[in-house]
């Protein structure tokens, strides 16, 4: 998973790089910086259902329901394709006004425009393949969604480069390279799901349904899930909206550090998704005791991975930062100097994000949504919009680094309530299992 991660974000910084160094228009990769935050607020909530269906699938999964799993799998794929139809259309009907809305400077606002209305028109395709990717990792089949990533992502880096620096595209270029790659994926990750013989959990076109029940379970886990994936994209927008009021320059380096340490976020992440998979298939097994090695395991790991990644990126800042940039350019000192600060400040504070994101995923494996949704809307996006309104204003918090200093502070207030649920589900756990003995016990002698 944590592979699989690297590699989208690495293929993101490749659509940078490349429109950062030849595009030939100086504005080009703050443009592209500037739609992350309203592109990620437009799929989340689809991307949540998808995390539902891992949920759902892993539990129905765990408990070797066969006929269950079949009908979620096919049941999630129709999900996917309709799901990702209307968000397309919404993408493409609220982009401009959004983005004026969030204070795009003007010289960018052409550019941002066409860029997210061509990413919006990859969506149905990208939904796809995530719903797809989520039940091949639910049922343990996470080297697919690696292989797959991995040749469809190298399609993107080349056609990056084919229509960027071949056809002079800007912007277009890497988004219509990164429609292509998904659509790739989208077609694999089908292909993969069928060849899937003799499992329960192999897609078939003449099984697609639609069983509102089951399509109940992946909402009931999904939605809240996306809804918060949404409220923390809304909170982005906010960032992103006071970004704005700096220079171009600012705005650049600021899309320049998002790509670097994503790197970071995506490597702890992945244990997050691990832990959801393995909770989620032992809760539906029943299995409480392994719940807890889970956690515990997964928790150690994302510390001493985070760790090592963080110091890898902190002594290659520098290096890696010019892979996107022109020495040539007159802003390039600028740019350099805001990217350093703001990488160096956000990677100390990563491994409290790590944690906080492992004890999450632990939690919606186990069934519970709404608990860790109530938790990060209120302790990270609500602190973070409390932080723009009240303490960024005032210096010394009036700069970049001040802004972005309410990152720590909001993961750290997040983690302690993440705790506080993980401690209650795991104790809830172990009462349904012992009931479960229970009546297995009972009903023994009768069978």
């Amino acid at each position: 998973i944590m592979l699989t991660g690297l590699l989208q974000v690495a293929y993101s910084m490749a659509d940078n790089m490349v429109v950062g160094k030849f595009s030939g228009d100086p504005n080009a990769l703050a443009a592209v910086g500037c739609t992350g935050p309203l592109t990620t607020l437009i799929i989340n909530l689809l991307l949540g259902l998808a995390g539902g269906t891992g949920v759902a699938v892993a539990q129905i999964y765990g408990a070797r329901d066969d006929k269950r799993l079949s009908r979620a799998v096919h049941t999630a794929m129709v999900t996917s394709l309709f799901g990702g139809i209307i968000f397309m259309l919404l993408g493409l009907m609220v982009s401009k006004w959004a983005l004026v809305l969030m204070g795009t400077k003007s010289e960018l606002i052409e550019l941002s425009v066409l860029y997210v209305r061509i990413i919006c028109i990859g969506i149905p395709v990208n939904s796809i393949y995530n719903f797809g990717a989520a039940i091949l990792r639910a049922t343990g089949d996470s080297r697919s969604p690696l292989i797959i990533l991995s040749s469809t992502g190298l399609v993107n880096v080349a056609l990056n480069v084919v229509f960027v620096v071949g056809f002079d595209m800007s912007v277009s270029g890497v988004a219509i390279a990164t429609v292509v790659s998904q659509l790739l994926s989208a077609v694999a990750v089908v292909a993969v799901l069928m060849k899937k013989k003799g499992m329960p959990y192999r897609f078939e076109f003449s099984r697609l349904c639609f069983d509102t029940r089951l399509f109940g379970m992946i909402a009931r886990y999904g939605i809240p899930s996306g809804l918060q994936s949404a409220m923390f994209a809304i909170s982005n927008i906010m960032l992103v909206s006071a970004v704005n009021s700096f220079p171009t320059t600012t705005v650049t380096a600021n899309t320049i550090a998002g790509n670097i340490d994503a790197l970071t976020y995506i490597a702890m992440n992945s244990f997050a998704q691990a832990a959801m998979t393995f909770t989620g298939q032992n809760f539906g097994a029943a299995k409480p005791e392994r719940i807890k090695k889970s956690i515990i395991y997964c928790l150690i790991q994302v510390v001493t991975v985070g760790a090592m990644v963080s110091g890898i990126e902190y002594i290659f800042m520098e290096p890696m930062i010019g892979l996107y940039l022109d020495k040539a350019d007159p802003t390039y000192y600028a740019v350099m100097q805001t990217a350093k600060g703001l990488i160096t400040m956000l990677l100390v504070a990563y491994i409290v994000c790590g944690v906080m994101d492992t004890m999450s995923g632990a939690v919606k494996g186990m069934g519970y949504a709404l608990a860790p949704m109530a938790v990060s809307v209120g302790c990270i996006c609500g602190l973070r919009i409390l932080w723009i309104y009240t303490v960024f204003p005032h210096a010394p918090f009036n700069t970049i680094i001040g802004l972005y200093a309410s990152y720590p502070v909001s993961w750290s207030a997040a983690l302690i309530g993440m705790i506080i649920i993980a401690v209650f589900a795991l104790r809830k756990a172990k009462r349904l299992s012992r009931r479960k003995t229970l009546s297995e016990g009972e009903a023994a002698p009768q069978n």
